[in-house]
């Protein structure tokens, strides 16, 4: 509420204002987690079938076939993440490899390790 006040002479008048419900606060706006382009290499010899399976496609051993760069002799493929951890895998001909260059990895329920990429 707010209090206006005016002289008259010695006298004070105390004029208030009816008090108005503020406007209805909007929520935040929930900044939607940016999707950021992640890249996997692996380190095989060229001609072979590579492709990157993991929990952002379901496990598909055939979903994102992998690049051959002859450069850098390796395969290679970038898929945009949210942010979050996600579990993968490279199935180099058919066979299900976790990634040798990375030593971030879990226990699956194969008996064998998922390496795991953070995507921040």
């Amino acid at each position: 509420m707010k209090i206006k006040t005016t002289k008259k002479s010695a006298t004070t008048k105390v004029v208030a204002k009816k008090a108005t419900k503020p406007a209805a606060e909007k929520p935040a706006a929930t900044a939607k987690p940016v999707a950021k382009e992640v890249t996997f290499t692996v380190h095989a010899d060229n001609g072979k079938n590579v492709y990157l399976a993991g929990e952002f496609n379901g496990w598909d051993p055939t979903a994102k076939k992998m690049t051959y760069k002859a450069k850098e002799g390796v395969y290679s493929a970038s898929l945009k993440l949210k942010p979050g951890t996600y579990q993968y895998k490279f199935v180099v001909d058919g066979t299900w490899c976790a990634d040798p260059e990375n030593v971030n990895s879990v226990p699956n329920d194969q008996g064998t390790f998922n390496s795991i990429v953070v995507v921040k």
